[in-house]
């Protein structure tokens, strides 16, 4: 057999328990004065009647102010419930909101690492030496993390292209100063040649002279 559920069982606010409480004391005063002015079925003292009547209206009348205080104080509370209620909601809408940006902002900034983490660096593809090979040239830098390692290489490795450029350019300028020096040799040999020739031109007369002659 289902159990017949009472209004303390539905209302659980603690607040309300003493308009529950006095709204029952005014009901049952109701009845006390209903029972009181029903006619009587026999004739009674009207004078003790009236004033049992007047003492019940005052009980019912204090109760009734009483209720009457209690509901508006627990009006006044549900809208104060009301009211905070709707802060909290709009607090929760706030953080709901400030986590979505965060979650979007998380989500970006993870894309962003992801495309750093898989970006094709240039200095990953330098020849640079082998780290133990560094190491064991320089072990100053054996304390160092891998990140000022890494620096420390690169700047190693521009100090030595920096060496080889410098040497490069000091070749070149020989290699310049070389093809001058044999150009000039060069011209100097064909202007010997066409000295000589013109030599040996000027010289056929004094050939032939002598040619006659013997």
């Amino acid at each position: 057999m289902a159990s017949t559920m009472t209004v303390r069982d539905i209302v659980a606010n603690e607040s309300l328990l003493p308009v529950l409480h006095t709204s029952a004391e005014a009901h049952a005063e109701c009845q006390k004065l209903l029972a009181l002015v029903e006619p009587p079925s026999q004739q009674e003292d009207q004078a003790a009647t009236a004033a049992a009547v007047s003492r019940q209206q005052k009980t019912l009348f204090a109760l009734l102010a009483q209720l009457r205080g209690l509901n508006r104080d627990a009006i006044l509370q549900v809208r104060d419930t009301k009211q905070s209620t709707a802060e909290a909601r709009q607090e929760v809408d706030r953080l709901h909101l400030q986590l979505q940006n965060l979650y979007y902002e998380q989500k970006h900034l993870m894309g962003e690492i992801a495309a750093c983490e898989s970006y094709d660096h240039k200095y990953l593809s330098l020849p640079l030496i082998p780290v133990e090979q560094y190491l064991e040239q320089f072990p100053e830098h054996a304390d160092q993390d891998e990140h000022e390692l890494m620096i420390s290489r690169i700047n190693h490795e521009h100090a030595e292209r920096e060496k080889l450029e410098q040497a490069r350019q000091e070749l070149l300028k020989r290699k310049q100063a070389l093809i001058a020096e044999n150009k000039k040799r060069k011209d100097d040999l064909a202007n010997l040649d066409q000295d000589l020739e013109r030599f040996v031109d000027a010289a056929k007369p004094i050939q032939k002279i002598f040619e006659k002659e013997y």
